[in-house]
């Protein structure tokens, strides 16, 4: 029964088994098989004594199992070895200094690296383990970390130990995504040492941050750099949004706020425009208006790039209600009848299952969200469908997108950009770099060239500042993505942490999970 149940215990001749105080004691001793000296390797069996451990076990039938083992201290037979006498060691059972067997250690390792101290010491206890969460984190740190050759290509992202205050480097092999190692800090020469550390990487994929591209750049010059496609995207999604917010007059009627009285941010934005450009007109400098009008020095040079003041005048944000579902109703029933009472129309749509109350209803209208078939566009919502596949979108989004599109040239000739960039992140990696660059150097030229557009055309002065790296990532199959996935995991480790780990337990844990 012992060898079924405890496998491990095959080098130990067991002599009984006894339970004292809800624990399983198992008492044994060694075979006295000869065993080799640690030092000269010397098989012997000659007994100089014997002495007794007492180790804790894995449990059983959620019992605690002790397993107290007499062990022989043998004498060398070498009369040459310095090492006179030694005490025995059963390998994979018995290690010097060890107070737990490896079954019980592993188990206690493998809880330590998924739940950390605490939880996995409450869960532990329930199998019938009682270590303090102290107790398993010292197991934990005591882990060596994973030995693996640094592969050709890794992935570099940074993540926060304390926002705005403190940060981390994770590197990862960007083909297997396996951890390599965590730096504390963010800055180029933490990277560039490590770099100058392992000259075998030929291939960094990381984000657009200029601090790894020096790094990058100084410690691994032999490397080619791969920008991340998701942030070159991103970044296009936000010059776009840009691009909408400044021809917002194109899609919006300026005469909807006025109708229905503007608030109090819409009026004081349009007089803060108003001032701005008059004090301008009159040469005053950004710093000269800042002073006047006590505005920051961002805000003043916004205004200033404002043409009119509707471009800064965010359209009111409504949130879904239960009337949205009864809106067309509601915006036809009005036009047959334009003299309608709103407690006519509450009774109506009660009838059609409106489960709201009257007040509500009454705001709605008001607002005048039922007096149009569809409100206006977000830029952020616009940006959207821009920078989305025209596939993906519903019928009813790509018709509200062509005629939002048509009734903007500029915004219509942002569209055309952005679909051909899509063409250039999407097209085949196949690894000709010649090609893909020039497709790249052209679409940049377009851009630039675009007066209408400085949104894109910033967009497009930031390739060039990154341009290697931008077109290694349309030209090669590397990403970056799977270091934002491992990122997002080390966010969830952090949060079983509370934000109280220390960076070489929350380093150890990154590497071993």
């Amino acid at each position: 029964m012992v060898d079924v149940v405890f496998p491990h215990l095959a080098d130990v001749q067991v002599e009984r088994v006894v339970r004292e105080d809800g624990t399983v004691v198992i008492i044994g001793r060694s075979r006295g098989d000869p065993v080799p000296c640690p030092v000269c390797q010397t098989m012997t069996d000659k007994v100089h004594g014997y002495y007794r451990r007492r180790l804790a076990d894995a449990p059983a039938g959620r019992t605690p199992v002790v397993l107290e083992v007499t062990l022989r201290r043998l004498v060398c037979r070498n009369y040459d070895c310095p090492r006179r006498t030694f005490h025995e060691q059963i390998p994979g059972l018995v290690e010097r200094y060890a107070r737990r067997t490896p079954p019980l250690a592993g188990l206690v390792a493998k809880f330590g690296i998924a739940l950390a101290g605490r939880g996995a010491s409450s869960l532990l206890a329930a199998t019938g383990v009682v270590l303090s969460g102290t107790a398993v984190l010292a197991a934990l740190m005591a882990l060596p970390d994973p030995q693996a050759p640094v592969p050709e290509a890794i992935g570099v992202d940074d993540f926060a130990l304390k926002r705005s205050h403190r940060y981390a480097t994770v590197i990862i092999d960007a083909l297997t995504h396996q951890r390599l190692d965590v730096l504390d800090g963010r800055l180029a020469v933490t990277l560039e040492a490590w770099l100058k550390a392992h000259p075998t990487v030929r291939v960094v994929c990381r984000d657009r941050s200029t601090a790894y591209a020096a790094a990058a750049r100084d410690g691994a010059p032999q490397a080619i750099q791969v920008a991340d496609r998701w942030h070159v995207w991103k970044n296009l999604v936000e010059a776009v949004e840009k691009t909408a917010t400044a021809h917002r007059a194109c899609f919006t009627d300026p005469g909807a706020g006025a109708a229905r009285g503007e608030g109090p941010t819409a009026r004081r934005t349009r007089a803060r425009h108003k001032a701005v450009h008059a004090l301008l007109a009159q040469g005053a400098s950004h710093g000269q208006i800042m002073r006047r009008l006590h505005l920051s020095r961002n805000t003043v040079k916004k205004y200033a790039a404002a043409e009119r003041a509707e471009q800064l005048i965010h359209g009111p944000k409504y949130s879904t209600t239960v009337v949205d579902p009864f809106r067309d109703y509601l915006r036809k029933r009005r036009e047959q009848e334009p003299s309608v009472t709103t407690w006519a129309l509450l009774g109506e749509i009660k009838a059609m299952g409106y489960q709201g109350g009257q007040s509500l209803l009454y705001r709605y209208l008001d607002q005048g969200r039922a007096n149009i078939e569809h409100p206006p566009p977000s830029p952020r919502r616009l940006a959207m469908w821009i920078t989305s596949d025209p596939a993906k979108l519903s019928t009813t989004s790509q018709a509200r997108l062509h005629d939002t599109l048509q009734g903007c040239p500029e915004l219509q000739a942002a569209a055309d950009h952005v679909r051909s960039f899509a063409m250039l992140l999407t097209a085949d990696h196949d690894g000709d770099l010649d090609v893909h660059t020039t497709r790249l150097d052209s679409w940049i030229d377009k851009a630039r060239n675009d007066p209408h557009l400085p949104a894109l055309r910033s967009f497009a002065e930031g390739l060039l500042i990154d341009h290697d790296a931008v077109a290694a990532a349309l030209a090669l199959p590397y990403s970056n993505g799977a270091t934002e996935g491992v990122v997002n995991k080390i966010k969830y480790l952090k949060r079983q942490y509370y934000g109280r780990a220390a960076l070489p337990l929350l380093r150890k844990r990154i590497l071993l999970t």
